[in-house]
């Protein structure tokens, strides 16, 4: 029998971003950025790994990007506090976050302040 090789990051990532989309993975995505309260702040990889999905973090911009403005997607930034969007979108989402309190070291938000921990314990797979 013939072994294969182990797969790279690189591949394994690439195997996740051509999985189909999943209502159960989404409703989970959801459930986390709703969890975030104002004036704090989470990664794209802190809201996958707080919904049980860690790796993910694409998939969270993906359904943040097409979520119609009904969760607090301003809440959401990228690794290290920097803000992943671009132009007037990058502009709107550091008013939001200035306007609930958040501050700015620079271009990235005062992590140390102002992030957000998960308390995954309390996440219930009955909701």
């Amino acid at each position: 029998m013939k072994r294969s090789k182990p797969m790279t990051r690189a591949e394994v990532e690439r195997r996740i971003m051509r999985e189909p989309k999943n209502a159960q993975r989404d409703s989970a995505f959801r459930k986390a950025i709703r969890q975030i309260p104002k004036g704090k702040v989470a990664t794209y990889g802190q809201v996958a790994a707080a919904a049980g999905y860690p790796l993910y973090h694409r998939h969270v911009a993906a359904l943040l990007r097409r979520g119609h403005g009904n969760l607090p997607w301003q809440r959401v930034i990228g690794a290290g506090g920097e803000i992943k969007l671009k132009f007037e979108a990058g502009l709107e989402q550091r008013m939001r976050l200035e306007m609930e309190g958040v501050r700015f070291l620079g271009k990235r938000v005062d992590l140390a302040s102002h992030q957000h921990r998960f308390r995954t314990w309390e996440f219930d797979e009955g909701e």
